[in-house]
């Protein structure tokens, strides 16, 4: 309020207006720079994988998006009802990228979020255990009201809930699990989990109260290569 005080003093037109317009600016300007402070608090906290909004989300390309479902899914009032959202298909849909605009729309509504590679959490949860942050790491996620988990299936889980690749069973393989997994539809989740009765509690928490967002079509990053020449110029 003091730097937007400073600017109206410097500003002719401004010192003509009534003393209450002029608290009403100062008011305003300081609401303003606070929801911007939060939000900025809110994104940095969210660690969202990618810079999306969903504004920017191209419902025009054919890729099985309702628009009305997905403007249900903005609103963000599933959030608050605590249900979940599955969003599902083949690599280079935009999956990621989606979770995250979604995930910055509830930033902006002043929701709490929280994102994360599931091959990472896993990591961390099972460094936690060891060093005595485990019940603190799990309150924290929590805590969040938007919890998104990104590139599930990547992995066979064991009985410790460490993640161990389906083909090395002594170590992780990421890249080239990447790519076979990363599409991986829901009705093979179960053997992911490799435990059946964790699978069964997990997924009964999971599917059975979800909104789907089963993505089809071309891939967008083919997409978009065929429109760009080697030299970074639009084809005609």
């Amino acid at each position: 309020m003091a730097k937007a005080f400073e600017e109206q003093r410097r500003s002719p037109d401004l010192e003509a207006l009534p003393f209450e317009d002029r608290i009403g600016l100062l008011v305003d300007r300081e609401a303003a720079e606070r929801d911007t402070r939060r939000l900025t608090t809110r994104l940095k906290i969210a660690a969202l994988r990618q810079t999306a909004c969903v504004e920017d989300v191209d419902l025009r390309t054919p890729r099985g998006i309702d628009r009305a479902v997905f403007a249900k899914l903005v609103e963000g009032r599933w959030i608050d009802r605590h249900e979940n959202l599955l969003v599902t298909g083949a690599t280079g849909l935009g999956k990621s990228w989606l979770a995250c605009a979604l995930g910055h729309k509830a930033c902006r509504d002043n929701r709490s979020v929280l994102y994360h590679r599931v091959p990472r959490l896993f990591e961390a949860l099972a460094l936690a255990r060891g060093d005595g942050r485990y019940a603190r790491l799990l309150k924290s996620l929590g805590r969040a009201q938007l919890l998104i988990l990104d590139d599930w299936g990547l992995s066979v889980l064991t009985r410790r809930g460490t993640p161990r690749s389906a083909r090395n069973p002594r170590g992780p393989t990421w890249p080239r699990i990447h790519h076979r997994h990363k599409s991986a539809p829901v009705d093979t989740w179960h053997g992911a989990i490799g435990d059946p009765t964790v699978a069964d509690a997990i997924l009964d928490r999971l599917v059975h109260n979800a909104h789907r967002l089963q993505l089809t079509g071309e891939s967008m990053r083919k997409r978009s290569a065929k429109t760009i020449t080697l030299d970074g110029q639009p084809e005609h």
